[in-house]
């Protein structure tokens, strides 16, 4: 335990915050995680995060049971004796990808109030600015550090606990000082900054990444076009050392989730309200946009007009490992499906009969019996026990032996050895 400035109120108990509270308790701070919504505080007293990822549960309770970790509704009995605030709510954004900082600054506000002496630290993806926004309101009674949170759904806790390093802004040396001993429990390498280029870092990964996936599919849909095969492309590229073995050039969904959008239109707005334009971040988001609907495209080229026709989907959630509906990709993909006026039968392991149904969709109790006499089957998650799955029991129950693997996750001689045409993205769509 450590015993300098060990009290920490998380405030915002989503994805991002549970894995803050549970993450920091296992460390050995004394954490209070704060959120208004009584029921998601019921469920975490009780060792249930509010939604799925793998390992948080345990993490919780365990916290729970060595008296690390409360939560609580009540952000003052929370943050007024705390060492470090640490905002940490999932930053909403609107249809359009625009962050919503609302409850940040309310926040900020109630904290003001408190005044209390210790440092916020800011992890929400928040607009460049945001942080010095703040400063101001708090009236220099709150010093203030931002470091962007830099979790993945489905693997949240490892990389919390092994990041490949922290990014620390602030402006003020002895806040520096302050919160980079906060973080030393975690062995990774500290970079540090001030407040604006802070900011500006989380736009910028998350930026760079979007601009490798939209370029990763505008490469597949042209292999497909051509009759090549991009996965082949994409291991050539990943063995140059100017671009590596981890780059995101693997052609498949756009992104999805809103967090990367986020940034991509945080970048817009910034430039825009300065007078300048942003055409690579443009063509970024139009690539991506346009990416979910050639899925239903392709899908037609393969087995003509939807309209009746009965499609198969396994996956529903924004990626393996997580239970969130929120921005899937899939989820988009299923829209458009549904507009074709396609019947739409779905496995989803993560998703509940009320969510599929709120859906439109008939949600079923296992993968093949999503199958049954369905006309195409479309493979829009990466879960790994999809690629373990019967395909000569998927085909005898099919009406029409055809899978779209819009992940590239299966092997097509596996499928195709069970006599089963396959078709993935970027692959020349040739079976």
């Amino acid at each position: 335990m450590h015993q300098w400035k060990n009290t920490v109120c998380v405030v915002g108990l989503w994805h991002l915050g549970c894995t803050y509270a549970a993450c920091l308790a296992e460390i050995g701070y004394r954490v209070i995680g704060v959120d208004e919504n009584p029921n998601v505080v019921q469920k975490l007293n009780e060792g249930k995060a509010p939604l799925f990822e793998p390992g948080l549960d345990d993490l919780i309770s365990k916290g729970l049971h060595s008296g690390n970790l409360t939560f609580q509704t009540e952000i003052k009995a929370g943050a007024k004796n705390a060492d470090f605030v640490i905002i940490t709510y999932d930053t909403p954004v609107d249809e359009h990808d625009r962050p919503d900082i609302s409850i940040i600054l309310r926040t900020a506000e109630q904290l003001k109030d408190l005044h209390m002496q210790g440092i916020l630290v800011v992890s929400s993806q928040v607009p460049a600015g945001t942080c010095e926004q703040l400063t101001k309101m708090l009236r220099d009674s709150v010093r203030v550090a931002y470091v962007p949170e830099n979790l993945r759904l489905g693997e949240s806790i490892k990389r919390f606990m092994t990041p490949d390093m922290i990014v620390i802004g602030a402006d003020d040396q002895t806040v520096m000082s302050q919160v980079k001993r906060f973080f030393s429990p975690i062995e990774t390498k500290i970079v540090e900054m001030d407040l604006r280029s802070a900011e500006m870092t989380k736009h910028a990964l998350n930026s760079f990444l979007a601009t490798s996936i939209s370029f990763a599919n505008e490469i597949g849909n042209i292999c497909d076009l051509i009759g090549a095969d991009a996965l082949k492309v994409a291991s050539a590229l990943k063995s140059d050392s100017r671009i590596g073995a981890k780059a995101l050039i693997r052609p498949g969904l756009g992104f999805a989730g809103g967090t990367l959008a986020r940034d991509l239109r945080t970048l817009q707005k910034l430039s825009r309200d300065r007078g300048h334009n942003t055409p690579l971040i443009d063509s970024v988001l139009s690539v991506n946009e346009e990416q979910n609907k050639s899925i239903v495209e392709k899908l037609k080229q393969l087995t003509g007009p939807l309209n009746g026709k009965t499609i198969s989907v396994l996956g529903l959630t924004y990626k393996a490992g997580t239970s969130t509906l929120r921005r899937s990709a899939a989820v988009e993909i299923v829209r458009h499906l549904k507009k074709e006026g396609a019947i739409v039968n779905a496995y989803d392991p993560h998703v509940s009969v009320q969510e599929g149904t709120m859906l439109g969709i008939n949600l079923s109790i296992d993968p093949y019996a999503s199958c049954t006499n369905s006309d195409a089957l479309l493979i829009v998650n990466d879960m790994p026990e999809f690629t373990n799955l019967d395909f000569s029991k998927i085909r005898s129950i099919m009406k029409t032996p055809l899978v779209f693997d819009a992940q590239n996750l299966i092997d097509p001689e596996k499928v195709s050895a069970c006599g089963m045409k396959y078709f993935g993205i970027g692959r020349g769509m040739t079976s």
